[in-house]
């Protein structure tokens, strides 16, 4: 009788099942080291992410039209406000092929689109061969969303043009895509000189030069 008791004493030792069980459709969010939220969007709408992205798009470009802090364009990198912006720049500063249009010295789409991104490319390897320390679309982004000012400076010489031109609107068109390029240049060069060795910043500044300069050039002589 006492063996038959003894069978069913230890009944509760075996192992107990602890987890945590998760809601669908619950968003959660872990903390990176930078203190920067990190969200699951497996579980969330849509409509949340995309918001969120674009909230982001939106302050990288805050923060090229206004370059203090220099770790957002870096860390959070992407592609997107690149290629809103060259597709925008692309279409307005595409020429006419009407016959109507002959005196349009615009560039085409495909050109706009191979002198933005090629362009890129080559001052992204410069840089990596001088000894960048940042990735090499961490670079692209940089200066993609570094055309904001040349962006901003073709709006105002596409309204300026709406006009009969004259000697000093020409010179305010000139005036505005030099502080364009200028703006375009420094924003650049504060998010990237850091990544550079101090003795070779010249060498990488000045293929940033050239790239920003060929791109406001075709925005003053698009007419």
């Amino acid at each position: 009788m006492d063996s038959r008791l003894d069978m069913f004493e230890d009944v509760n030792t075996s192992p107990s099942l602890e987890g945590d069980m998760s809601i669908p459709g619950k968003r959660t969010t872990t903390t990176s080291q930078h203190g920067v939220p990190e969200y699951n969007t497996l579980d969330e709408p849509i409509r949340e992410t995309v918001l969120r992205d674009i909230r982001a798009v939106g302050v990288k470009f805050y923060h090229v039209l206004y370059p203090k802090e220099k770790s957002s364009l870096l860390r959070d990198w992407d592609l997107w406000g690149p290629l809103v912006l060259c597709t925008f720049m692309a279409t307005i500063l595409q020429g006419s092929s009407s016959a109507d249009s002959m005196s349009d010295n615009g560039p085409e789409f495909a050109q706009v689109f191979v002198i933005v991104w090629i362009g890129a490319a080559i001052v992204t390897l410069n840089s990596k061969l001088l000894g960048g320390n940042i990735s090499f679309f961490q670079s692209v982004c940089v200066l993609g969303y570094c055309l904001t000012p040349i962006a901003l400076s073709l709006i105002i010489c596409r309204i300026i043009l709406l006009s009969s031109q004259t000697r000093f609107l020409f010179f305010l068109r000139f005036v505005t895509t030099t502080l364009g390029f200028a703006w375009a240049t420094y924003a650049s060069f504060i998010f990237l000189g850091q990544s550079q060795p101090p003795h070779r910043k010249p060498l990488a500044v000045y293929p940033i030069f050239l790239f920003f300069f060929v791109i406001s050039w075709l925005v003053l002589s698009h007419n």
